[in-house]
């Protein structure tokens, strides 16, 4: 198996996992463009990409994720109501002035009139002409719409337009301008396994402030690899999930005094500490410390926050938290990167 980190941070999350015969990537957080080029500074061909799988709807996680699956045409995996709020955050919505409004049921109004005296003309035609036309008691009437008021069904065009025109060319019209078309979605439930060519893959569920965020247990050929990032605290279920884990990506978010003297609003802050934020690297390290069995040959530290914390920081905190458990073929201590992919780690 192998895990190329192609970028992790609060501009943008992506991680190739891939066995012998099957290839995904997890999260699509960076631009078409620039996965495809982080892909290939990778060595990883994303022509041989069989699927997407998304952790949750937060843009950092899924800013690429509609051209990207368009371009290669592949499926993409949610949870149900992460694919619903994702599909919520893309599609545009109208909003109406109260002079509209009043303009909008005048019209209504007029339109009601106008078939009321039409319907009675055509009654009296009838009529006269021994036939009538008011026994249909399913009729129907379609009244005038303001444009302004009405879901529409256009958006703007996607981001990355130029990496999405191919994809677009074969697609309905109405597909075109819809910015949440896929080729194909399709949902699995955190807690319950499912597979994707020869990767069984166990979804749990993270604390984080987004619809159904999930962490994964990945596992191929005897050898099993994890991801949990964007989560507030430990539960017992991500502690349970992360057991027997080979290369373990695993968030080390901020450093709690740098984040509490930094720049970010109050409210910011209260969100980033909370039970539903992201980890920081004492709490890292106090599963390192008490909960983690220590299996691992690597353990990736990811989405270090670049306002709020120091790469030497993050490390020294792991490695303290490890000990002496930590060897030449165990517990490797490595720093996924915001700005470039992280080397390969293949087992």
């Amino acid at each position: 198996m192998r895990m190329t980190v192609l970028a992790s941070g609060s501009k943008g999350n992506s991680t190739v996992i891939s066995s012998s015969r099957t290839k995904i990537l997890v999260d699509a957080g960076l631009s078409c463009r620039e996965l495809l080029r982080r892909m290939a500074i990778a060595g990883e061909d994303p022509a041989t990409l069989d699927a997407i799988l998304i952790t949750h709807e937060h843009i950092d996680h899924v800013a690429g994720l509609a051209v990207l699956a368009r371009r290669l045409n592949i499926p993409v995996f949610f949870t149900e109501s992460t694919h619903r709020a994702w599909v919520r955050m893309l599609t545009p919505r109208t909003t109406m002035s109260y002079a509209k409004w009043l303009d909008h049921l005048q019209q209504e109004k007029e339109s009601r009139a106008i078939a009321i005296i039409s319907e009675g003309s055509a009654g009296v035609l009838n009529l006269a002409a021994g036939e009538s036309r008011f026994n249909d008691a399913n009729a129907t009437l379609k009244l005038p719409v303001d444009p302004d008021s009405a879901d529409s069904d256009t958006a703007d065009p996607d981001i990355e337009e130029s990496c999405d025109a191919d994809a677009q060319q074969s697609l309905p019209p109405k597909e075109k301008a819809n910015p949440a078309h896929l080729p194909a979605v399709e949902y699995f439930q955190a807690g319950t396994r499912f597979c994707i060519g020869d990767l069984d893959i166990t979804p749990f569920t993270i604390p984080h402030d987004a619809a159904d965020p999930c962490g994964f247990v990945f596992e191929a050929e005897g050898i099993r690899m994890a991801l949990a990032t964007d989560l507030g605290y430990m539960p017992p279920n991500v502690k349970s999930a992360l057991k027997c884990i080979d290369v373990l990506l695993l968030e080390s978010n901020h450093d709690l005094e740098m984040l509490r003297d930094g720049p970010y609003p109050w409210s910011v802050k209260q969100r980033v500490l909370s039970r539903v934020g992201h980890l920081s690297n004492e709490a890292t390290a106090e599963f390192l410390q008490k909960d983690y069995d220590g299996g691992a040959a690597y353990i990736v530290l990811g989405h270090l926050s670049e306002s709020n914390n120091v790469p030497a920081l993050a490390r020294i905190s792991a490695e303290q938290a490890i000990g002496d458990r930590m060897t030449l073929l165990g517990n490797r201590i490595v720093l996924a990167h915001q700005g470039t992919p992280l080397d390969s780690i293949c087992l």
